[in-house]
């Protein structure tokens, strides 16, 4: 299908294609709420609120406060991002909807007539878009960029879609959201993490601000990732990637998932405890290998950590976001389990690595024995090892551990009845906008 036709046209896909829309629609918000009140999340709002704040009113999500449509999806983003528990794409290395899904609300302001059933589609098209953008732009440079780099695009086409561009006005709003698109260097966050994270702020930014842009009458080069590799959006309208994304069960890098699941089942099939494990041994691809590997002093190295989130599965059983903020990063008896963990790359890993992230754990017990958990894939991907939509609901709801119950609860009732909904979005919208 046409790239431009398939932004602007009604959608072919089906209600099985709807359902995961909406549940990783509100799996997303489920993280913005449990991030609401995380360092960088207060400071992305009061920025925006503070420097972006012109134009038309768009609500800061979980904040009370509107401001400008960019800088709401720039608050947005970050704020989700810092809780890294959104969910992602392999073949992007990255991740969609925390991009997409603050646009949405953004754009959404200036259509108070938006149905609930419309604002899926355009998220629906915009994940294909975005995954496309993603890979394309991998395959054409050696450099590893962050999401930002390319969900921008994704953002774009929503705008495009949702604010009625032209086609001339919406290949234009592609070409600025490409061009300004932060290409920023994924690895370089992996070394040193901080509030910048994999750059979607900045990506949703970009994309907002090229959609208004483009139908204000600014134009732009065109995108080089759409018009010149034709190869990877020939499927649009048949494949729809967004099937395929996966869900995050924990509030850490996907990359240290598959340890933290082996862990996981190791401690449930032999009911361990820290003290009966005297040396764990991780085996693991390359990338994540390259993860934080000490105690961490921030939020932002214990989500890009890979020995940490390990050794909190060991101890306590579940990674919430409680367990990767204040007195969780000077726990005694998590760093006690720490000093306790080596990690090797392995060609063996490291040769699936993006279309798989899996890894191994060897544990030696105190009582002589050896437990091998052999080659773990990550919960939570529909090709690797799925959630079920009660372990999504269970993971939502320890996001919104802020919210009072009677809120969580209207929130996940939203996902069954956000498809084939003339209601207004507003219903949803009046849901996240409120502070936590």
């Amino acid at each position: 299908m046409d790239m431009f036709d398939f932004i602007h046209a009604p959608l072919g896909c089906d209600d099985t294609v709807r359902d995961v829309a909406a549940t990783l629609l509100i799996d997303t918000l489920g993280v913005a709420a449990g991030a609401a009140d995380g360092a960088a999340g207060r400071i992305a709002r009061d920025f925006a609120a503070d420097h972006m704040g012109a134009g038309q009113g768009a609500p800061l999500l979980f904040d009370g406060r509107s401001c400008g449509l960019p800088g709401a999806a720039f608050a947005a983003a970050t704020q989700i991002d810092n809780l890294d528990a959104h969910d992602g794409f392999n073949p992007t290395k990255g991740h969609i909807g925390c991009a997409v899904v603050p646009a949405l609300f953004a754009f959404a302001s200036l259509r108070p007539d938006l149905t609930r059933a419309e604002a899926l589609d355009a998220l629906i098209m915009a994940y294909e878009v975005a995954a496309r953008a993603g890979v394309a732009l991998h395959a054409t440079v050696s450099d590893y960029h962050t999401s930002g780099a390319w969900n921008a695009l994704g953002v774009a086409a929503l705008g495009a879609r949702l604010l009625g561009l032209s086609r001339d006005q919406t290949r234009h709003a592609l070409g600025i959201a490409e061009y300004h698109g932060p290409r920023s260097q994924m690895m370089r966050e992996i070394a040193n993490p901080t509030m910048l994270h994999d750059g979607s702020g900045m990506g949703a930014m970009t994309g907002v601000m090229a959609v208004l842009m483009a139908q204000a009458g600014f134009t732009g080069a065109p995108a080089i990732t759409i018009e010149e590799a034709p190869e990877h959006w020939d499927t649009l309208g048949t494949d729809w990637t967004i099937t395929r994304n996966y869900i995050k069960p924990y509030p850490v890098c996907r990359w240290a998932h598959p340890a933290i699941d082996a862990m996981r089942t190791l401690r449930l099939a032999h009911d361990l405890r820290a003290d009966d494990v005297t040396r764990i041994e991780i085996e693991t691809f390359e990338a994540a290998a390259a993860l934080f590997p000490g105690m961490p002093d921030t939020t932002s190295q214990a989500q890009y950590a890979l020995p940490f989130p390990v050794a909190t599965m060991l101890v306590h059983g579940q990674i919430g976001p409680t367990a990767i903020e204040g007195a969780a990063l000077h726990a005694r008896d998590v760093k006690d389990v720490l000093r306790r963990i080596s990690v090797r790359a392995t060609d063996h890993h490291t040769a699936h690595f993006p279309q798989k992230r899996t890894a191994a754990l060897t544990l030696h017990l105190k009582d002589g024995r050896t437990l091998v958990s052999g080659d773990t894939e990550p919960r939570g991907g529909p090709q690797e090892v799925p959630m079920s939509l009660a372990e999504v609901e269970e993971k939502f709801r320890i996001m919104c551990a802020a919210l009072p119950a009677r809120r969580t609860d209207a929130l996940w009732s939203m996902r069954s009845r956000m498809a084939n909904s003339d209601q207004p979005l507003t219903d949803l919208t009046a849901l996240i906008t409120p502070p936590v």
